[in-house]
């Protein structure tokens, strides 16, 4: 039962002015477009407290980037991040998540909101630093929080509602390698267990819902048991937590709150597949937003590569939005250099999920150009065409301004076979 009139009742009853602007921006139909939000099916994280690009997130939609940035114990500069989030829009970022753990928490968080993008946070961080230690979060903190973020602009929320007794139960019986990996799944399991307490944000989640309905915020509901290595891709506290989330999200779109889901980890590239779907179907098709999936444990340094591989594989599958991964994941926070490259590689993911997914012409009309430009050996065309021109550029002009590329020089295979066949003649039509 939906408690207050939300944007989703508003596209219930028609077609409001931002779906109209996020219509024109996918290339769709305004009122398909409202009516996937009204079933849960698309997501436009857009807080009435700020103003910001349009970002529409699911079911007929381009697949979107997000980039994590933020400050940790260790390394809190505020101003590297501000760098960094800036970085992240100017090559190619969708979004931004807020993820700071040291510093002022709510100064960083205004400074990241100030920019033209939706952004998303993590309460439980900012709670386990208000209370002092996580077996200090209490119902009234956390909740307190969480309405601060959503009175300061937070359009997302990453929240861990399925980390309740039963996952718990489920990682205890079925042991894995690697625990927990998920930080916010941690917290909320060492709160449980210090405590003995059922997760909050699971026991009054309908509450939590009213919360969030007030400022139209967009709940997405945390994958704290995701598997954190491929040898717990299979284990029990996945699934159970894929089950628990699924009923989330039913209720979620009965208050009227828009909601998203996350998942699923560490995963093998032959399991992507079925456990998107599976997501999918528990969840009504809600919008997917992936960490990657990763789908080897050794590829440190490259994590950002390899994560590029299992995000092109769960859009084709469905999935609707990457978490971008830097080379850094896994080893240090990263820096600005290392938000470049994660974001670039994320958006080439997610625009090989977009060819792989969505099959009307405009998808494919950027790579026949491209095709065109480089059979021409049009190098302007080709910078101009390509996500990242400016490398593409560098590249190519190191060796001085040449008519084709250094590595086949005079023997371009395009030159030579273009000018045999401009003087060939036509074959002649069979009779």
């Amino acid at each position: 039962m939906c408690f207050m009139y939300t944007f989703v009742q508003e596209c219930h009853n028609g077609v409001p002015a931002v779906v109209e602007q996020a219509a024109r921006i996918e290339g769709i139909s305004p009122r398909d477009l409202a009516g996937s939000i009204a079933r849960g099916r698309v997501v436009i994280p857009s807080n009435p407290n700020r103003d910001h690009k349009v970002c529409a997130v699911g079911e007929g939609c381009r697949v979107k980037v997000n980039v994590n940035v933020g400050t940790s114990g260790e390394r809190c500069d505020e101003d590297l991040e501000v760098r960094k989030a800036e970085a992240a829009i100017k090559n190619g970022a969708d979004t931004l998540m807020d993820l700071s753990t040291g510093g002022d928490l709510p100064e960083i968080r205004k400074r990241i909101l100030a920019l033209d993008v939706p952004v998303g946070t993590v309460p439980i961080y900012e709670a386990v630093r208000k209370a002092g230690n996580v077996a200090d979060v209490d119902s009234d903190t956390l909740f307190n929080v969480i309405r601060q973020h959503c009175n300061d602009g937070v359009d997302f929320l990453t929240l861990h509602c399925g980390v309740n007794y039963e996952a718990l139960a489920a990682l205890r019986e079925d042991p894995r390698l690697m625990g927990v990996v998920s930080r916010g799944g941690a917290f909320h399991i060492a709160m449980m267990v210090q405590r003995e307490e059922e997760n909050p944000l699971f026991k009054e989640y309908d509450y939590l819902l009213e919360i969030l309905a007030e400022s139209d915020v967009v709940i997405s509901l945390g994958d704290g048991m995701r598997p954190g290595c491929l040898q717990d891709a299979g284990r029990r506290a996945k699934t159970v937590e894929y089950l628990t989330l699924g009923s989330l999200a039913h209720r979620a779109l009965d208050h009227g709150v828009q909601r998203m889901v996350e998942g699923p980890g560490h995963i093998p590239m032959n399991q992507i597949g079925y456990n998107v779907k599976m997501i999918k179907e528990l969840t009504d098709h809600a919008p997917l937003y992936l960490l990657g999936p990763l789908v080897t444990d050794i590829g440190a340094g490259y994590d950002h590569v390899v994560a590029a591989i299992g995000g092109a594989i769960a859009c084709k599958s469905g999935a609707d939005f990457l978490c971008m991964v830097t080379p850094a994941e896994h080893l240090a926070l990263p820096d600005v250099d290392d938000i470049i490259e994660g974001t670039r590689v994320a958006c080439l993911a997610a625009h090989i999920g977009d060819m792989a997914r969505r099959k009307d012409e405009s998808v494919m009309q950027r790579e026949s150009q491209m095709a065109d430009a480089r059979r021409r050996l049009d190098w302007e065309g080709q910078f101009r065409l390509g996500l990242f021109g400016d490398v593409a550029r560098k590249i190519h002009e190191r060796d001085g301004k040449l008519e084709t590329c250094s590595m086949c020089g005079d023997l371009c295979a395009m030159k030579l076979v273009k000018g045999l066949l401009e003087k060939e003649p036509a074959p002649k039509e069979k009779r």
